[in-house]
């Protein structure tokens, strides 16, 4: 199978431009592809670089691959209250085949197609199995959820469940047995976090206008809302014993020993999720909002006044301080591990 061939057989796909005249141009076949964000919206553009043996296991379903590799990039749309528009896929490969890149791309288009994401070009080579997207999407001009936005005493949020992943890829490399849970359903249910993730786009749109600041948890809690409290020049106080006692720790979680439900929720990446900051005024629209778009969210936590700004990609973690019920510093059981996930970290596999 050639390159174009393989472009061919399992990545062409025909698009339009919109009634207005705006969205895609042109898509596959030329040497650029050409956009037109909607009226008033300004484009809003992320990479992300999936590696074999970093960011997931040689041996992944590619369905899932597929479906993930295009999650993640949608997470940083939703996560900027941004519409998805269209993505391009650069893609590297020891040797094509057939019925895996069939599977690939079946699980890649159908998540777009879910999001009227057009595939509008990339590129094929082979080597390493790697994949790169770059996803672009539309959002109205002063709306986009930057990170140097909260204010101190705004609320700190999250949405669905933190942790689940962490589990998920610990059972995948054989860290944790199965059998340590009764119901076999919590065992899918950490595995398919890991594996698909649910970006919170529609979650991410209905909070236009809301909220202050955002950043999607991929790297784990601490670490993203680290991000936030960096750009922003706050601090964050967060009850962690409200955040272990709430709807956002799955019963999958409850089954572990505290240090492990710890050092997944506050540190466990690739859940996906979406950390925000709010005025307390807009507590209950944001519950409404949330229900719009059937997404839980749970208030974690308050912006408190902090170090002056520092760079955007700064650890910020350290800004976060962890509290119990009362306010005061909570403490920490032995075992606990709170550093964030780091590409160029010792590899766990």
């Amino acid at each position: 199978m050639g390159e174009f061939d393989l472009i061919r057989q399992h990545f062409w796909r025909v698009v339009a431009a919109r009634a207005d005249g705006s969205g895609v141009l042109l898509g596959n076949g030329d040497d650029c592809a050409l956009l037109a964000p909607a009226p008033g919206t300004v484009l809003a553009v992320s990479s992300d670089m999936l590696v074999a043996g970093r960011h997931f296991l040689p041996d992944v379903d590619p369905e899932a691959l597929g479906h993930k590799a295009l999650a993640v990039n949608l997470s940083d749309l939703a996560a900027m209250g941004a519409r998805p528009l269209a993505f391009t896929l650069a893609l590297a490969l020891p040797a094509p085949d057939a019925a895996w890149l069939h599977a690939l791309a079946r699980g890649l288009l159908a998540l777009a197609d879910v999001h009227g994401c057009a595939l509008v070009g990339g590129d094929t080579t082979a080597g390493p199995l790697t994949l790169c997207l770059t996803v672009f999407g539309e959002v109205p001009g002063g709306q986009a959820s930057r990170r140097d936005a909260a204010r101190v005493g705004d609320d700190v949020w999250v949405s669905g469940t933190l942790g689940d992943a962490c589990v998920g890829l610990d059972i995948a490399l054989g860290r944790r047995a199965p059998g340590a849970w009764p119901d076999p359903a919590l065992v899918t249910h950490v595995v398919q976090r890991l594996h698909r993730p649910t970006p919170r786009v529609a979650l991410g749109l209905a909070l236009r206008g809301l909220i202050h600041a955002a950043a999607d948890v991929s790297d784990g809690l601490l670490a993203d809302l680290g991000h936030i409290l960096a750009a922003s020049g706050v601090a964050a106080r967060l009850d962690v014993e409200a955040l272990l006692a709430s709807q956002a720790v799955h019963a999958a979680l409850r089954a572990l020993p505290l240090p492990d439900v710890l050092s997944c929720v506050l540190a466990g990446g690739d859940d996906y999720e979406l950390v925000f900051t709010a005025a307390p005024g807009q507590r209950a629209a944001i519950l409404r909002a949330a229900e719009q778009a059937a997404t839980p969210v749970t208030r974690i936590g308050t912006i408190v006044a902090g170090p002056p700004a520092a760079h955007p990609l700064a650890d910020g973690a350290a800004r976060v301080q962890l509290c119990d019920a009362r306010g005061h510093p909570y403490p920490l059981p032995p075992g606990v591990a709170l550093r964030g996930f780091d590409h160029f970290a010792t590899m766990a596999t």
